[in-house]
């Protein structure tokens, strides 16, 4: 036991520290190239002084950020690495709250929340209850311990689509969201766009096939999240997502979100941090994935060394009744 601690305390070191990595490239790198998606949404919802927004996997919160210059309320829930929400607490000025120590269970669609008075606090205090950034780590089940009135607005801006059995975990974030929204509320879903629009889904492809899985298998409406590795969105598939999670579909639309980079090492490091390459490192090693990475990428690579992958975004609107 006195060999292994060392061992297991430098494997968690090395794996905060990639984690860590992992989040600075996705702030500084990626997170960018889905803006024009973030910025249409808040165009069409006009999301401005008056909306409460809450974001379901805010990640390094740069929507966030975007929401609250435009006036809104934000509160942004993940339940992915930490390391990313620091980031976004930075950005935002607020601290990074835990999962909450109620053991009580999530409601379903639709029940009612109770919550503790806020009026009663008074009005000042209600106002900066409205106005101060939240970002909660964990399920949207830790909204039940926020104070706070319901969310006006939905987004789940991490683009589904990309691995297999992310549409079912959306459509349960979904559910498990809406009992702290407000009746009326609108929610929007993203994911990828159709594979002949979205240059990425090639070097995606990479992913797939050093992960060893079948990018063949069936993916749809009719069977959310089977299988295993990258998919290829089909045409009603977020529609499917919002139907299956209560919710009445309002229209949709697609947005042109380029992946530009300075060169190949940016991309290469822009593209490892979105997470979809962590099973090919997994079954392969890090090199390999390197490697196979930067050949994917050499068709996008111009005279100048900068890499260009043009990508189209969908993204749904649906209201909860």
């Amino acid at each position: 036991m006195l060999v292994r601690e060392p061992r297991r305390g430098a494997a968690g070191s090395r794996r905060a520290h990639d984690e860590e990595r992992a989040a600075l490239d996705w702030a500084e790198i990626q997170e960018r190239m889905l803006v024009p998606l973030y910025a249409a949404v808040y165009e069409r919802l006009e999301i401005g002084p008056g909306a409460r927004l809450l974001g379901l996997g805010c990640g390094a919160g740069l929507a966030l950020v975007l929401a609250r210059a435009r006036g809104a309320s934000v509160t942004g829930v993940d339940e992915g690495t930490r390391a990313r929400l620091t980031l976004a607490a930075e950005r935002l000025g607020c601290s990074v709250a835990g999962a909450g120590s109620s053991r009580e269970p999530v409601p379903p669609p639709g029940a009612s929340v109770s919550r503790r008075d806020v009026a009663a606090r008074g009005v000042a205090a209600a106002t900066e209850d409205v106005a101060t950034p939240r970002l909660l780590h964990g399920s949207p089940a830790v909204l039940r311990g926020v104070d706070a009135p319901p969310y006006t607005v939905v987004t789940a801006f991490q683009p589904a689509g990309a691995t297999a059995g992310d549409y079912e975990t959306l459509t349960a974030r979904l559910r498990a969201a809406l009992p702290f929204t407000a009746h009326g509320a609108t929610v929007v879903v993203a994911g990828w766009g159709p594979p002949e629009r979205c240059a990425a889904s090639t070097v995606l492809r990479v992913a797939t096939r050093l992960a060893d899985t079948d990018a063949s298998l069936p993916f749809g409406p009719g069977e959310l999240g089977a299988g295993g590795g990258w998919r290829p969105e089909r045409r009603d598939d977020l529609e499917a997502v919002a139907a299956r999670a209560g919710l009445r579909l309002l229209g949709s639309g697609r947005v042109a979100c380029p992946f530009g980079y300075a060169g190949t090492e940016g991309a290469v490091r822009g593209l490892l941090s979105t997470g979809l390459f962590d099973a090919a490192i997994e079954a392969t090693d890090a090199a390999q994935v390197d490697k196979e990475l930067r050949e994917a990428l050499h068709p996008y690579t111009r005279q100048d060394g900068t890499v260009w992958m043009p990508n189209v975004f969908r993204y749904v609107v649906a209201r909860r009744d």
